[in-house]
């Protein structure tokens, strides 16, 4: 009898620890709860600060709108400048006739209603009877030829005002860039840049690239 029983109170035992055993593994402690649900919950994505901040810049890119002067459009960026067409000009550049060890010097005209502190010329060179001659280009080795001689920046020695004139000659623009026969020199303001009341940095710019082809004729667009 006692040994019966000693052998049926183990045995309840083992039930009871084996039923606990399998309670333990089915059922997470609180600490492991926990931290399954920190893992699990979705964390803060860098995506919409990206977002954010991608618009932010676009805006600041972006600007005010630009008023174009009449006949263009764009966004005024150097990049998109105020695109005209045709022969619109904003400045008149016209040979002088006189060429000095410095290079050939222009009359130029702002005929803009406003200040121009940036410039980008086309040079053209004719012969005796009228017909284009290449620039020298002396940027590349060895020398190329151009069907003309290009170069922009802060060219006019300060701003030109609405209406100024004066007197020019271009550093960008030496004698070494004149071909060998050229008689008659002419030149296009293809692109501006216009500067705000402290005349120090471009605000828009504007071009128009129908003053500039590869093959213009002597006298350019009339």
């Amino acid at each position: 009898m006692r040994n019966g029983t000693m052998w049926a109170l183990a045995m309840v035992g083992i039930a009871a620890a084996t039923s606990g055993c399998g309670k333990d593994e089915g059922k997470a402690s609180p600490a492991a709860s926990a931290s399954a649900s920190a893992s699990a919950a979705p964390t803060a994505s860098a995506a919409p600060t990206a977002s954010a901040s991608a618009v932010a810049s676009a805006a600041v890119d972006a600007g005010p709108p630009i008023d174009c002067p009449k006949g263009s459009v764009g966004d005024g960026t150097f990049a998109k400048p105020c695109a005209a067409s045709g022969k619109a000009r904003m400045m008149e550049v016209t040979w002088t006739g006189k060429m000095d060890d410095k290079g050939p010097s222009f009359r130029v005209v702002n005929k803009s209603p406003s200040v121009i502190l940036y410039g980008k010329i086309a040079v053209y060179f004719y012969d005796k009877a009228g017909k284009p001659l290449p620039a020298k280009d002396l940027g590349s080795t060895p020398p190329k030829d151009r069907p003309f001689h290009t170069c922009g920046g802060n060219m006019f020695e300060g701003v030109m005002k609405a209406g100024e004139k004066a007197v020019i000659t271009f550093s960008c623009v030496g004698k070494g860039n004149v071909p060998d026969g050229a008689t008659s020199i002419e030149a296009e303001m293809q692109t501006v840049g216009f500067t705000d009341a402290d005349g120090k940095k471009v605000t828009y710019y504007w071009s128009n690239p129908d003053l500039s082809p590869d093959a213009r004729k002597k006298g350019g667009a009339k």
